[in-house]
């Protein structure tokens, strides 16, 4: 679990056989070309990253996407007994989704629903050339909660100003544990991430990080990657999520270079009209 900048840019990441359409944005011209040596992470985690437990994240899912011939791989998070929230560039022209629920397993669902497109509900307002907006929910087939499937909370609506900047939170998700894996990992894994300011996050990401957005500091390269997209950032102190994997850095996952995420709380109205669903 890392995150995706090429020289001049930085790129959304989803990916699983396939990579999700590689979206890239503009960084700071001295961040072209440098090398920052990478750390080699615990077992060849998410570097520096764990394996989750069952049932240590009901509200995970795993999103395989059909498109034409190909598939990729994504995460969400259930937010409903009918409803997983992702990223919008996840879900932006696929056939169908299988959405995997109840396992920290890949490959081994305790519930898998197959949903075809018109059951997914982009934003909008969605910018595949500069990433704004990217969120989108898919509707899934009534589903029971258990302890291996369970909603997470949204943030309350008096928390539409806040910033979490130095708040802890986690992130979790099947993506790539490496910057050389040519594959996302068969068991969920998690890592712990600091929140920063977006005022910081924007000297990597001039253009594309907006009040939409929230970003977290990748020391050690503890971060997200290709795969996690759509994947949830959860506050520890609360459980409440707070953003979902958007963009990081082209540059490789374990350049230690800030990850961003869509603001969940930016988008609380869209939710709650979407599904009825709100705190």
């Amino acid at each position: 679990m890392k995150v995706l900048v090429v020289f001049a840019l930085a790129v959304a990441y989803a990916s699983g056989s396939a990579l999700r359409a590689p979206y890239e944005v503009n960084v700071e011209p001295e961040l072209r070309n440098v090398y920052v040596p990478a750390v080699e992470g615990l077992d060849g985690r998410i570097t520096n990253g764990r394996d989750a437990s069952p049932d240590q994240f009901p509200y995970q899912a795993g999103l395989s996407l059909r498109i034409g011939n190909s598939a990729a791989w994504c995460g969400g998070s259930v937010i409903g007994h009918e409803w997983i929230l992702t990223a919008a560039h996840c879900t932006d022209g696929v056939d169908s989704i299988d959405v995997h629920l109840g396992s920290v397993i890949r490959s081994s669902p305790k519930v898998k629903h197959s949903v075809s497109r018109d059951r997914i509900i982009i934003h909008e307002g969605w910018n595949p050339k500069t990433l704004l907006n990217d969120i989108s929910l898919i509707r899934i087939p009534y589903t029971e909660f258990s302890d291996a499937i369970r909603a997470v909370d949204l943030p309350r609506r008096e928390s539409h100003y806040s910033t979490y900047v130095n708040d802890e939170a986690v992130a979790s998700g099947w993506g790539r544990t490496s910057d050389s894996s040519n594959a996302v990992a068969s068991r969920l894994q998690y890592a712990d991430m600091r929140i920063i300011s977006n005022d910081a996050c924007r000297k990597t990401y001039p253009l594309n990080v907006r009040a939409s957005n929230i970003c977290v500091s990748t020391p050690a390269a503890v971060s997200t990657c290709n795969g996690d997209s759509g994947g949830p950032l959860v506050l520890k102190h609360n459980k409440e999520q707070v953003g979902l994997t958007s963009f990081g850095s082209s540059a490789g996952c374990e350049k230690e270079l800030p990850a961003a995420f869509t603001r969940v709380t930016s988008y609380l109205d869209w939710i709650k009209d979407k599904t009825g669903i709100s705190r």
